[in-house]
């Protein structure tokens, strides 16, 4: 059975990364390791969404990614020009490898060009990360979910809400279809890379940030082990919220009055870099320490350890949840709301005084003790290949 896995960008990378070990460890189960015929072969498309060293090739040599069989080398451009020369490239793939399935994540333009020229094709399309739904079209991100699910075949979701958004697009099994509750891909992930990070990362202590008293954190139910920081963690890439200098500029005026107080890290992603500079905006950040894109293990210290998270990336929303930080989304929605509910994320938008307002109350939150939703129990992989395999009609 060939597959055909298609990513392109940085949180991409290690939800395939999760299902390949999944995969890896289904070939070495008896049945396919004594009969050739069942074992799964997958083939790895890079389209070159993300092309930064520290956004792309890194995260393979660091967890030990399968080298790409194809790069595709697609970069930057806008919307239409980027899946435009994606659905060229993957489309010759496709026609070549034949495989008996294309398994896409997320929902950047990678998800949506693989679905497309998967279902053109009458190839079997698998949506890891489906469901998903902020209901802000707007976003170009909700854009590639909803056509991605309708073109899927197999939708895996890490959520029972994720089920149910489906099922009011009237997206249900049968007929072919398969739609499951999962779990998350990311959590098994983290599981699994978060001991191997506080091992290898020195990024705490390169960047000069000391430890603090314990924290009331550790009294909490924990689900990754962690420590509490004197500094706060942000990050901030998406276009609606760098492309816009009203916005850009009111959350960075924002983290430099919050930067005042305790340190406020701010990796830079390229777009926002470029946004940055552009607008002018650089003299104003004194106070907040900008620095270069970090490695997975080094983002997984600096999200453990902080004080709280400020970000627009849904993953981060997720792992902050995870390590039982305090997460602040500079956004007005978000597709993840179990982390809402459970009270370990709040919806802050861009306006800088109920930004700082959020900081300045975190002490007052109230957080849940039990699990609003666990995004499933770091199996979600394996569930994921097994529903493949059950699936497919061996030879």
């Amino acid at each position: 059975m060939k597959i055909v896995t298609i990513v392109g960008a940085r949180p991409q990378f290690i939800k395939a990364g999760a299902v390949s070990r999944a995969i890896r460890e289904f070939n070495k189960r008896s049945q396919a390791r004594l009969n050739e015929k069942r074992r799964m072969r997958e083939i790895w498309v890079h389209t070159g969404q993300h092309y930064d060293y520290l956004m792309d090739k890194v995260f393979f040599e660091e967890l030990r990614l399968p080298k790409p069989d194809y790069h595709l080398g697609v970069g930057s451009g806008s919307h239409a020009k980027q899946t435009g020369w994606m659905l060229e490239r993957i489309e010759r793939v496709l026609e070549k490898e034949k495989p008996a399935m294309v398994v896409v994540y997320g929902d950047t333009n990678s998800t949506l060009a693989g679905a497309l020229a998967a279902a053109k094709l009458k190839i079997p399309v698998g949506h890891v990360e489906a469901g998903l739904r902020s209901y802000v079209r707007s976003m170009p991100e909700e854009i590639n979910r909803v056509v991605t699910d309708h073109l899927s075949t197999f939708l895996f979701c890490p959520t029972s809400q994720a089920v149910k958004n489906l099922r009011k697009e009237g997206i249900q099994p049968g007929r072919g279809r398969v739609v499951k509750k999962v779990g998350d891909v990311m959590y098994d992930s983290i599981l699994y890379y978060s001991k191997l990070a506080g091992k290898k990362s020195s990024i705490i202590k390169d960047l000069g940030l000391g430890l603090s008293a314990p924290s009331s954190r550790t009294e909490r139910s924990q689900t990754v082990p962690c420590r509490a920081q004197d500094y706060y963690l942000a990050t901030l890439h998406r276009a609606e919220s760098t492309d816009d200098p009203k916005r850009l500029k009111s959350v960075l005026e924002a983290l430099n009055e919050i930067g005042e107080r305790i340190p406020m890290v701010l990796p830079l992603h390229p777009r926002t870099k470029k946004m940055i500079g552009a607008y002018g905006f650089s003299p104003g950040l004194k106070n907040v320490q900008c620095i270069e894109p970090v490695s997975y293990f080094d983002m997984l210290e600096l999200e453990r350890n902080a004080k709280a998270v400020l970000t627009d990336s849904g993953g981060i929303q997720k792992e902050a949840y995870w390590f039982r930080v305090p997460c602040l989304t500079l956004r007005e929605e978000t597709e993840w709301v179990e982390t809402v509910w459970s009270g370990w994320n709040e919806l802050v938008g861009t306006e800088p005084k109920r930004i700082v307002r959020a900081v300045n109350s975190l002490r007052k939150r109230k957080f849940s003790k039990k699990d609003a939703d666990s995004f499933g129990d770091g199996r979600a992989s394996r569930r994921i290949v097994d529903l493949l395999a059950k699936s497919f009609k061996w030879p």
